[in-house]
């Protein structure tokens, strides 16, 4: 059996993040990435806007034959999903469900957080994927939209990313309702980027550790399951719709760009 085509698209360059994931877990795949840096980020957008930029990325990447198209961005996993499997006659795969299902596996205390981009958050898609699976489990959510420029901007660490942590989950986490969290999902593909930062400056503020869930595994996971052990070494296409520096310094924390093809592509209205 020829080596399954990936096809992945985000906003910009958290969806790495997955890539990554899914190339650890089949390393013989070929990915076929997009980032829509020109357009970033989404969760500012309508959810109208969404879908429309979401099917034209995934228009672009499915020009060419994939086995199944990720959307890796969690905004458009909640907004134009099933559009995106109306259209398809493929597995297409969101964020939301799976990191949903891992949180709600991590959780102890029944309480979860979910921070992520304004239209991720005020969707209530993670309120509705976890509540399905577990109904007594109580959802808490914060938008936190900076930390996806400071993702892009690559300071995932240091006292501007910290002091951004600070002031988004300070008040936040120290709400009487909210001190039972013990699980944090990273609602936006960007954010895992930031895991280093986040995780030390949570557990400070409640004074004890807590779970924080990236969907990147369990999408990996997934496709594992469809596809089995992928060996080899698979080609990774990385294309983006703006100049190619910002993609390029933080894509190659994820990849060797050496071995990678990296292209500026434009999508049409």
């Amino acid at each position: 059996m020829p080596a399954p085509t990936i096809a992945i698209f985000d906003s910009g360059v958290g969806g790495l993040t997955v890539a990554r994931a899914v190339v650890d877990k089949l390393p013989g795949a070929h990915i076929r990435y997009l980032g829509d840096t020109a357009r970033l980020p989404y969760g500012t957008k309508s959810a109208k806007t969404v879908v429309r930029y979401a099917l034209q990325a995934a228009g672009l990447l499915l020009r060419e034959p994939a086995d199944a198209l990720v959307v890796a961005c969690n905004t458009a996993s909640s907004c134009a999903l099933p559009a995106l499997q109306e259209r398809y006659d493929m597995p297409v795969i969101g964020v939301v469900e799976p990191g949903a299902a891992r949180a709600v596996e991590a959780s102890r205390t029944g309480s979860v957080g979910v921070i992520g981009t304004e239209r991720t958050v005020a969707s209530r898609a993670y309120h509705d994927a976890i509540g399905a699976i577990d109904p007594a489990i109580t959802v808490h959510g914060q938008a936190t939209p900076l930390l996806v420029g400071l993702a892009e901007e690559g300071w995932f660490d240091g006292p501007v990313t910290e002091a951004a942590l600070r002031t988004y989950l300070g008040e936040w986490l120290g709400d009487d309702q909210r001190r039972g969290i013990d699980t944090i999902v990273l609602g936006c593909t960007h954010y895992p980027a930031l895991k280093g930062a986040i995780g030390p400056v949570v557990d400070e503020l409640l004074g004890r550790p807590v779970t924080l869930v990236d969907s990147a595994a369990t999408i990996a996971q997934t496709l594992h399951q469809r596809f089995g052990d992928v060996p080899g070494h698979g080609r990774i296409e990385l294309l983006a719709t703006d100049e190619l520096s910002r993609f390029a310094r933080v894509g190659g924390r994820f990849f060797d760009l050496d071995n990678a093809h990296m292209e500026v592509v434009e999508l049409l209205p």
